[in-house]
Parts: structure tokens; C-alpha cells; sequence
């Protein structure tokens, strides 16, 4: 998880708590770099209140620390990425949540609706050098979601969900792709967008998500607004997106067709997100292709760039 000063990478932030109070003095973390003031981490919560963190023995504190009073409500929940220690995490989340952002003090009820909570980067899994997938964030976000559910009885909600294959990741990547044409001088505006990915669950639900919204902008007229009202962009000249898939992750040409059922069972298993619908034509990619240097190469053809 993110802390102000820290040494984490973005892909490596499990969650982030966050405040109004006034900033401290501090290197810049990912939270604050993001628009977010006084950023407190996991770790910095699992110090201020070590009683918090009990699973692993060695950490819990030998004597009864003193209650804290001068510890600033935290007003929200910011995920990004797994953690290492999954258990202190869910944990300190789930009091910070319960608490209604005072984990040091406790609540007859649970508030709901709870604090708001933002998250990233979905994929339930993501391939290494293992034979096999990994967890990935979507499965610590399935995680928190169902200990919420059955402490509560109720829904755990997102102010927001970002990152593939959120429609606004795309809306901020094509702004990405038509300021950098600008910066060239490129007067011709950009039709068709190409998404590489390894991933049918998010890189190619999420390619063939946008482009849907493509179509359907360009039908009614709504590319003046973000997908879901969140930002607000310049019209948009892109006409199309093409999603790639590539067999070096977690697709694999030998493997079961994500949108296929297996023997025995009825309905294909869907691996995104719980507030995403299951759309099986938003799982077939435009194009199959080995690699990354084969999906480039199929770009420069279509765009007719002979290399």
C-alpha cells in the first residue's frame, strides 16, 4: 500500500486511506500525486493502532498501547493494487470502513452508506513465470467485497471503478494518444485506437467495451461527456477500437475458450468484475496473434506502413 514517502511502485499499492487534514510534511506518494491530501497507508494505520493487527504473533505489540484520540478521521478508501499481507489489509480496511473512518473506536452499527472507496486495476488474474495465473487485484477486491457483504448483509459500493476495462481508462488513453499526435504536429486526426493485451476478461472486454461506446457516441452524440459523467473530454475523432489479443499471458490458444462453458457446467465462469455485465461478444478479440512484435506488425499492415 502507498505511503507518502514511500517505496512502493503503483503496482504494488493494496489500498490507500485518505484524509482532508492538513498535509504533512513528506515526500509525494502515488495517493497525493493522484489529487489526494494526507495519504495514510496500511502500514501507517497498522502503527498508529498496532492492536489492529493480530494474525501474525510476532507483530502484536507485548504490552497494551495507548489509546490514540489525535488520529484525523479518514474520509475514504483508495485500492490500487494487491498486498503482500492480504489478512492485515482485508483487516484494517474492513475496520476503517466498520469505524466509519475512526479504526481506534468502535460503532454499534456499521454505517451505510460506508465511506467512499475507489478502485483500479481489476484483473482477477495476471500471468508470471508460473504456469499458471496469479491473483491479481480483482481478487482482493472480491475478497473485501464478500467478508463486507457477510459482516453486513449489505453491498460493498464504489464511487468509482478505474482501470481496465472501465470506458473512462480508454477515454484518458486516446486523450493520451491525441496530445502526443498534437505535440508532433500529426494534422490528421486518429480513427482507429489498437489494444494489445494478453487478458480476454479486461484487455479485451475493455478494448471491445470502448469500442462500443465509439460506436454508440457517434450514433448519439455523447463523446462530450466521460463515461458515467466523471470527466469531461473534447470531442472524439476516433472512430473505432481493435482489440488484440496475444498468447503470451493469461490467454492461451491450448486453454479453455474464456467464453465457453466447461463440461458440465452451463454458463462460462466470468472473471471480471462484479459491476461489469457478463457479455461474452465483448470477450472475442478482433484479432489472435502470438506476441506483442506479430501485434505490431498486424498494426503497421492494416494501417498500410511497410516497414
Amino acid at each position: 500500500m502507498g505511503s507518502c514517502g514511500c517505496p512502493w511502485s503503483l503496482s504494488q499499492m493494496p489500498g490507500t486511506s485518505y484524509n482532508r487534514a492538513k498535509p504533512r510534511s513528506c515526500q509525494p506518494c502515488w495517493g497525493s500525486r493522484l489529487g489526494f491530501e494526507n495519504v495514510v497507508t496500511v502500514d501507517e494505520l497498522r502503527m498508529a493502532f498496532p492492536v489492529l493487527d493480530m494474525v501474525d504473533l510476532q507483530r502484536r505489540p507485548k504490552t497494551t498501547p495507548l489509546l490514540r484520540n489525535d488520529f484525523p478521521a479518514i474520509e475514504g478508501v483508495l485500492l490500487l493494487g494487491e498486498p503482500v499481507r492480504w489478512e492485515t489489509s482485508l483487516q484494517l480496511i474492513m475496520d476503517v470502513l466498520l469505524s466509519n473512518g475512526n479504526p481506534g473506536t468502535g460503532l454499534a452499527t456499521a454505517p451505510y452508506p460506508h465511506l467512499p472507496v475507489l478502485a483500479s486495476n481489476m484483473d482477477l488474474l495476471w500471468m508470471a513465470e508460473a504456469k499458471m495465473p496469479r491473483f491479481g487485484h480483482g481478487t482482493f477486491l472480491l475478497c473485501l467485497e464478500t467478508i463486507y457483504q457477510k459482516m453486513t448483509g449489505k453491498e460493498l459500493r464504489y464511487e468509482g471503478l478505474m482501470g481496465k476495462p472501465s470506458v473512462l481508462t480508454y477515454q484518458y488513453a486516446e486523450d493520451l494518444i491525441r496530445q502526443q499526435a498534437e505535440r508532433r504536429g500529426w494534422a490528421a486526426p486518429i480513427r482507429t485506437l489498437y489494444a494489445i493485451g494478453d487478458n480476454p476478461m479486461s484487455d479485451v472486454y475493455g478494448a471491445n467495451l470502448f469500442h462500443k461506446y465509439l460506436q454508440m457516441a457517434k450514433r448519439d452524440g455523447a463523446e462530450e461527456q466521460g463515461a458515467g459523467g466523471l470527466w469531461k473530454q473534447r470531442p472524439s475523432a476516433t472512430q473505432s477500437c481493435a482489440s488484440i489479443l496475444v498468447c503470451t499471458g493469461v490467454y492461451s490458444p491450448k486453454g479453455t475458450e474464456p467464453t465457453q462453458p466447461a463440461q458440465g457446467v452451463e454458463e462460462a465462469p466470468f472473471h471480471g468484475h462484479r459491476d461489469f455485465s457478463f457479455s461474452p461478444g465483448l470477450m472475442e478479440a478482433s484479432h489472435i496473434v502470438n506476441d506483442v512484435n506479430e501485434a505490431v506488425q498486424l498494426v503497421f499492415h492494416k494501417e498500410g506502413w511497410v516497414l
